[in-house]
């Protein structure tokens, strides 16, 4: 049997329990939160809901709640949709009756709203993915404490990055181009995401601190179920000794402000590594769609239920920041049309919001054609 076949064939006898329980475990999660963010702040807003749908195409199962809502999930599991009264499709385009409502229908409609709560409206979905990650990471924190191994190095390849800089078994990185570092996993994020890149380094050697200068090499990399990445590698590894490994019992403060900066992280990350495509430091390839996630969620799942949320946590971000790309149809999009118009005094015109509307769904539809062109060479290389 071919290799691709052979591969797909395994991805596909996981089945239900291998691969789209944990998957619609995760993407349940993300847009339920996503859609209650635009929900909570239309209520809010006096703007009437139709519809709240997880998921699209035929409906499986729903009510309607004592508002007149109906919440149903939906045939095709991959997003979600809030059709606010006055809209026209789940992209929320305006109505054609919009011109012939009421006095009092106006006041619940969705588009006959002031530009600042339409806004309120859409940013609230992706807000919303934020605060979920970050809670998230917070309760992560909270429940099983920040690991923390010592920036210690134990052994240095020869030929590596580090070898070349000068690093010696006994080394303790403390810093990163003038920013602190409190542990071996902390360095290792900062030298991953900066292959090619060099790096001043502050080093403790016994009692003498040393400026150590090394340029991470790009490797390729697989994990534990055979995944390739490619990441920046300085040629060392950690201590496991006892006294540099311990694990730090966070309070719930202090979980959130972690989960904050593990949010900013990703965001952080995501950015540099879209930022890269374009200046050609980073392959494209990378880009995953759907099966991708679907068996990365396979995957993490075997470890716990732990390392899943930590999954949604970084999935949540991930579609939050892709919503506010200034694209028509996405979030950010909607919210460029409105500060066109809070600056204009005055929307759009109806053929101008046409035209990026299908604009934005052919980007979209792109974007969603090359990623799962990627997952099937991933899926053919694993």
């Amino acid at each position: 049997m071919p290799d691709f076949l052979a591969n797909g064939f395994s991805f596909l006898s996981h089945g239900v329990v291998g691969y789209a329980i944990p998957f619609l475990f995760v993407l349940t999660i993300v847009v339920f939160f996503h859609e209650l963010g635009h929900f909570l702040v239309a209520r809010w807003a006096g703007v009437r809901v139709l519809t709240f749908s997880l998921g699209f195409g035929p409906e499986l199962i729903g009510f309607n709640d004592k508002h007149g809502t109906r919440w149903k999930i939906s045939a095709i599991p991959l997003g979600g949709y809030v059709k606010f009264f006055g809209d026209d499709s789940e992209a929320s385009t305006p109505s054609a009756a919009l011109a012939a409502m009421t006095a009092d229908e106006r006041k619940s409609s969705f588009h006959h709203k002031k530009v600042g709560p339409r806004a309120a409206i859409v940013a609230a979905g992706p807000i919303a993915n934020f605060l979920l990650a970050i809670l998230i990471f917070a309760a992560l924190f909270t429940i099983n404490g920040r690991p923390i191994t010592t920036a210690r190095v134990d052994k240095v390849l020869p030929e590596s990055a580090a070898a070349v800089a000068g690093f010696q078994s006994g080394d303790v990185v403390v810093a990163i181009n003038g920013s602190k570092v409190d542990s071996f996993s902390e360095m290792q994020r900062t030298v991953s995401s900066e292959a090619g890149r060099e790096l001043a380094f502050t080093v403790k050697r016994g009692e003498d601190t040393l400026e150590l200068k090394a340029t991470p090499q790009l490797k390729e990399i697989k994990d534990s179920f055979g995944n390739v990445h490619r990441v920046g590698i300085l040629g060392i590894s950690r201590s496991n000794n006892p006294g540099d490994v311990t694990n730090e019992k966070i309070n719930p403060a202090t979980a959130l402000v972690l989960g904050a900066k593990e949010t900013w992280f990703v965001v952080d990350r995501t950015l540099a590594y879209i930022g890269g495509i374009f200046t050609g430091r980073e392959a494209a390839d990378q880009l995953g769609g759907p099966l991708r996630i679907a068996q990365i969620s396979g995957q993490v799942a075997t470890f716990g239920l732990s390392p899943l949320l930590h999954l949604a946590a970084v999935l949540s971000v991930s579609i939050g920041l892709l919503n506010l790309f200034p694209v028509p149809l996405l979030d950010g999009g909607h919210l460029v049309f409105y500060a066109v118009e809070a600056i204009r005094g005055r929307p759009l015109s109806e053929r101008a919001q046409e035209m990026g509307f299908r604009i934005g769904l052919g980007l979209v539809l792109m974007l969603m054609v090359f990623a799962t062109y990627n997952d099937i060479l991933h899926l053919a290389a694993s």
